[in-house]
């Protein structure tokens, strides 16, 4: 009794380190990332003569890779830019394309190829040269079947029987996909309250400290430290509903590295705050402790400001790629303006303030007489009070002495 050997191909779940199901479970997509580089396999889970899939949210504006088997059972892949419904908007490209392969099994169609993460092309007018995969990005895919396929001469022949309903975000990096959706409810109200913390308290809590310290009493250290803290406490309110609905933190986006760098710097403001060294009194020098603080504090927040504002930008941009929403890039352009018309008014406030600072200093060193106010503060100045004194005290000591001389 011998033993039998068999021999078993793994198939393309071994030879590639992940792999997702498409939309409608009809293409499964196998992949492994390289540095450089992406290899991708598509098969297709019905007969069919070709099997194309895109980069896109839909076949119309996408990059395509088609494969095929002719009559003669000979397989090809090539590329192409589809701009329209007809085969006149199907334009081939010169992608660099290497380990080309296709095959029909059953009638089932398997296309593989690898290509660049960055065509060689970068700067061209050529839309092949517009097609770059961030691996760090989730890429939207798409798929098409069809009964008849050429390498040329395509015509209404060559159209799909069978398509993809919607789009499926393959996430590269991860090896996992997810369907294209609606904006969720929960994202929604995380992006409204960073706007609401970002975008007009903790802002509104650094312009209280720089320009309302004219104000009698402590009111605007209050409003500061009401408009900071308020900020900060839904900064976090929105950061644990993005966390709870998206089920964990991955820093594999820019808004997320933006948006947690922004988080740490406001959560130093509280313990900075409270290492505060005390001020000293009015009239003395300020220590150099107080002065350090005070730089670091500042340097801190106008830091925090910059990034949460670079987060909230990134935010949307990420909204964009995320969902298909038609007001989204309106939205971008209405955050743009709304923190330029913010800049406009610090610029004119602080106009203003280096004005009145002008004023104040011409004002004190141009005295002259009828200036009831400069009369006052010569008046109270420390070198008419000894003045005064000293003559107060030569009267008293004459009187004193009279009695003693008779």
């Amino acid at each position: 009794m011998g033993w039998k050997v068999q021999v078993v191909d793994g198939g393309l779940s071994d030879m590639y380190n992940n792999s997702v199901v498409l939309d409608d479970q009809q293409v499964t997509l196998f992949w492994t990332l390289s540095k450089n580089s992406i290899s991708f396999a598509a098969r297709g889970e019905k007969k069919s003569r070709y099997l194309a899939i895109a980069f896109g949210s839909g076949m119309i504006n996408s990059f395509a890779y088609v494969g095929w088997v002719d009559d003669e059972g000979k397989g090809g892949v090539n590329t192409y830019w589809i701009d329209g419904k007809d085969a006149s908007k199907i334009h081939p490209t010169n992608e660099n394309l290497t380990y080309v392969r296709c095959k029909s099994e059953n009638g089932m169609i398997t296309l593989e190829f690898t290509r660049p993460l960055n065509p060689s092309c970068t700067g061209s007018d050529r839309p092949e040269c517009k097609n770059i995969i961030d691996p760090t990005t989730p890429l939207k895919m798409v798929w098409a079947m069809g009964s008849q396929w050429s390498g040329d001469n395509l015509s209404e022949r060559n159209m799909h029987f069978v398509t993809s309903s919607r789009p499926v975000r393959v996430l590269l990096m991860r090896g996992s996909a997810e369907a294209e959706e609606d904006l969720r409810p929960v994202l929604a109200v995380h992006g409204f309250m960073m706007f609401l913390a970002w975008g007009i308290l903790l802002p509104g809590g650094i312009l209280a400290a720089r320009y309302l310290k004219h104000v009698k009493g402590d009111g605007w250290f209050q409003l500061h430290v009401y408009l900071q803290y308020s900020g900060l406490a839904i900064v976090m309110l929105g950061f644990l509903f993005a966390v709870a609905e998206l089920q964990g933190l991955h820093f594999d986006s820019v808004h997320v590295k933006f948006g947690m760098a922004a988080i740490c710097l406001a959560c130093i403001q509280p313990v900075n705050a409270y290492m505060r060294p005390k001020r000293t009194a009015h009239g003395e020098q300020a220590s150099s402790k107080r002065l350090i603080w005070e730089y670091i504090h500042v340097i801190v927040g106008r830091c925090a400001i910059v990034v949460g504002i670079a987060a909230l930008i990134s935010g949307m941009k990420h909204l964009g790629d995320r969902y298909r929403g038609e007001n989204v890039h309106g939205l971008e352009w209405a955050l743009i303006a709304w923190f330029l018309i913010g800049a406009l008014t610090v610029m004119y406030l602080e106009y203003r303030e280096k004005k009145h600072r002008r004023d104040r200093t011409a004002g004190s060193s141009n005295w002259v007489l009828g200036n009831s106010e400069d009369e006052d503060i010569d008046l109270l100045s420390p070198s008419r009070a000894f003045a005064e004194k000293e003559s107060s005290q030569s009267e008293r000591m004459e009187i004193q002495l009279e009695p003693l001389s008779r």
